[in-house]
């Protein structure tokens, strides 16, 4: 059966409260943020075996075994300085992935647009942008699996990599055992294609499902905000897990869109009957209300 699991990120406590915390909630895996008000990850030198060790015994001793590693960054920045100091982090996280429980490491390509992460650019359809992000990847990848590692990419339509195509091509392109794929189909949907929730679902899984390793669990929906910027959420959190969609797409916690879950969960455990799935886009108060309606469509799908 399907595992539930959460950030830690969206814990924003010292480790030890942190795991308490969620196991309190009934979840029995993590995705894990390198992120406690008593410990410091700040810089790739920062991360070491021994703290990594403690962050994976501590979670287990909670019974919350450690399914997968959060590293979101930009990987192909347009400043080649910023690019450099982000994938050197990265990498450092690849390298003491199995030291933090789980050889999966996960984030997203990124864009070109030299002001922000989350919104798109014009140049990231070109060319140039996708043979510079295949070049980055492939690189990640063979760190990843020189550290009995893998990454895993989030496709996320504002990205270089945003689209079942993209995605695909990526794959085919980087043929490597140290690349695989986070499963969240959220990401996908934009203001043309929304309407078509089960055609692109199942679009998704035909071409990318064996290629999944974990998933996500958020939600998604046309804005009701005539705002049509980034949208941020007010939590104690990165700015990845602040992060609410961009335009014309919400990107809300699970229950609070029109994803067709009993659809999507169903592919996903035709591959992947024991996956973990990931709560994401909430604060602490939204959790148990998220956790049940996740629960209860697993129940209903019967997976």
């Amino acid at each position: 059966m399907i595992q539930t699991g959460i950030f830690t990120g969206y814990f924003p406590y010292s480790l030890e409260e942190s795991a308490q915390r969620i196991r309190a909630q009934g979840f029995n895996t993590v995705q894990l943020d390198l992120a406690f008000k008593d410990m410091d990850f700040q810089t790739p030198d920062s991360i070491t075996s021994d703290k990594c060790r403690h962050v994976r015994d501590t979670f287990r001793r909670h019974d919350l075994p450690v399914s997968c590693v959060s590293a979101y960054t930009n990987i192909v920045h347009p400043d080649p300085g910023e690019r450099r100091k982000r994938n050197a982090y990265l990498k450092a996280i690849l390298r003491h992935a199995r030291d933090c429980g789980s050889p999966y490491v996960i984030s997203e390509t990124g864009t070109v647009n030299p002001d922000s992460d989350w919104s798109s650019h014009p140049d990231n359809k070109s060319e140039r942008a996708y043979e510079d992000c295949v070049k980055i990847v492939r690189e990640i990848a063979q760190e990843a699996y020189d550290h009995g590692a893998m990454f895993l990419v989030e496709t996320y339509v504002n990205n270089i990599i945003g689209s079942i195509e993209e995605t695909s091509r990526l794959f085919a392109d980087v043929d490597h055992p140290g690349l695989g794929l986070l499963m969240d189909p959220t990401n996908y949907f934009e203001a043309h294609n929304i309407d078509r929730m089960d055609q692109v679902l199942n679009q998704m899984f035909d071409v990318l499902s064996d290629k999944i390793k974990i998933a996500h669990a958020k939600d998604v929906k046309r804005s009701s905000s005539d705002d049509k910027g980034e949208k941020f959420a007010a939590i104690d959190a990165s700015e990845a897990h602040q992060f609410r969609g961009v335009g014309a797409i919400e990107l809300p916690a699970p229950g609070l869109g029109s994803l067709n879950y009993i659809l999507y969960l169903k592919r996903l455990a035709r591959q992947h009957p024991n996956i973990p799935i990931i709560i994401e886009h909430l604060d602490e108060s939204d959790v148990p209300r998220a956790k049940e309606f996740l629960d209860r469509k697993l129940i209903d799908a019967g997976v």
